[in-house]
Order: C-alpha cells, then structure tokens, then sequence
C-alpha cells in the first residue's frame, strides 16, 4: 500500500482546503509535532547563537477569540487573508477562538490583526 510522495501530492492536491487543515492536526496530534513550529524552525537552523530567538520574535500567529457582532464582516476578513471558501471561513469565524494564520512577520500580523479588529472580531497576536 506504499506510495510514492508524488502520488501522494497529487491526492492531496484533489481535497479541499478544509480536510487537509484537519489532516494536519490529525497528524499533529497523532505525532505530538507542530508543523508551525517546524516551519518557522526550517529557516533560522543555519544562523549563529542568537538567531533562532530573533526569528521566533519576528513572526507570528493571530488567533481570532471572537468574532463579534459583525460575523459577516469578519468572514470577509478572513476569506481574503487566507484565501479560504466562504463554507471553510465561515467554519473557522464559527470555531472561534482559532487561528487565522500562523507563523506570520509581525507586520502582517499587525495589519490583519488591526483589519479583523476594524470589521468587529476580537483577535489576539501570540
């Protein structure tokens, strides 16, 4: 039942976005491993003493507590930071607290979380 990677893409590519986040926490739990932390890890192995401090510092994750009187408009905030479908956003703003987006610079972070804020939502930068 082995698969080659490049099959196994090409099954990935066919789900939606939604079922392959929840394979990602799937397999998260079941490894007790974060993809985030791997990926934001990736980057700063090659730097000196203090590099991996300051790349941790420099990114990351805003987590939507709430969303607020204006769900509507929220969604829409979501649907365009990450690209999600209306069906996927509307899940995530439902599941709230939640995170919108992981291992972000700190200035897009910022600006969505300021964005999110303006259209009603309660958003927390971690």
């Amino acid at each position: 039942m082995a698969t080659s990677t490049a099959d196994w893409i090409e099954e990935l590519k066919g789900i939606s976005v939604l079922e392959l986040s929840e394979r990602i926490k799937a397999l998260e739990e079941e490894f007790g491993v974060s993809a985030t932390a791997v990926a934001a890890a990736a980057p700063a192995g090659g730097g000196g003493g203090d590099a991996p401090a300051e790349e941790e510092s420099s990114t990351v994750d805003v987590v939507l507590t709430a969303a607020g009187d204006k769900k509507i408009q929220v969604i829409k905030v979501v649907r365009a930071a990450t690209g999600l479908g209306l069906k996927e956003a509307k899940a995530l703003v439902d599941e709230a607290p939640k995170p919108i987006k992981e291992g972000v610079e700190r200035e897009e972070g910022d600006k969505l979380k300021a964005d999110l804020e303006e259209a009603g939502g309660s958003v927390e930068i971690k």
